[in-house]
């Protein structure tokens, strides 16, 4: 399994990456298999430099801010005005509760079906698996002020762990647990940033990583453009063991 980072920028996009987005990819029955976790701002133009977008097999939005799935609606124009012809097939794009509702209403101007004619608008639940080609997608309830999900995602025998945007919660245990690479939230900076059930900092998520057991690789990601990376780092590294990785825009990992 690979992923490329697409969007690691937080809350909005930055100068440097667009907002959250990542394309995971895996061999299975002869050709490869293309699954995005996330597609906010500004990540559909960078999506087009790692995948055509009829290619994609899946979307899958760990909840319902602009900066994790706004960018589907430009998705939605893709599949449907094409010159080329539309896309074949609908495309599955996995959500929380109203996902279609949401984006419907972000497109002015479209008839009663929505999206619905291009679009497969699928419902998460919590521990509830998903199987996508060589993917197991087993989404897990965070704590952000939405309804927001954490994405266990295994294939090829490794488990990708992907914290969406949370504080610390129980949920981190089992998402976490002896993950190859554990990609987590660190929008929130150590003594700046007091406001709790929303995001973690560098250390919350090493805290996590440490106590969920098992965990081989930790990357931070969704950090704002006004945070300084290095600290995060550095708070990281107060109680990660190893090394802590940075999210890097355009950047592909085997995992």
């Amino acid at each position: 399994m690979r992923l490329t980072v697409v969007g690691c920028s937080g809350s909005f996009a930055g100068p440097d990456s667009p907002a959250s987005c990542y394309l995971l990819t895996a061999e299975h029955e002869g050709r490869t298999w293309r699954l995005v976790l996330d597609l906010g701002n500004g990540a559909l133009g960078a999506l087009q430099r790692h995948t055509a977008l009829a290619d994609l097999d899946a979307v899958v939005l760990s909840h319902l801010h602009p900066d994790h799935c706004i960018d589907v609606t430009g998705l939605y124009v893709t599949r449907t005005y094409d010159p080329a012809g539309s896309a074949s097939g609908r495309l599955p794009v996995y959500g929380p509760a109203g996902t279609a509702e949401r984006l419907t209403a972000s497109y002015e101007g479209l008839d009663e079906g929505g999206m619905d004619g291009v679009l497969d608008f699928r419902r998460l639940s919590t521990s509830v698996p998903t199987h996508i080609g060589p993917f197991v997608v087993r989404p897990f309830l965070v704590d952000h002020p939405v309804e927001a999900y954490g994405l266990r995602v295994e294939a090829d025998g490794v488990v990708l762990a992907y914290s969406g945007d949370t504080d610390s919660c129980d949920a981190l245990g089992p998402l976490f647990a002896d993950a190859d690479l554990v990609l987590a939230d660190s929008a929130f900076v150590e003594g700046r940033d007091e406001a709790r059930g929303i995001h973690l900092t560098g250390r919350r998520a090493a805290e996590a990583a440490v106590a969920a057991g098992g965990v081989r690789r930790l990357m931070l990601t969704h950090i704002p453009a006004w945070n300084d990376p290095q600290v995060c780092r550095a708070e990281a590294a107060q109680v990660w063991p190893g090394e802590v990785e940075l999210a890097r825009p355009d950047a592909t990992y085997e995992i």
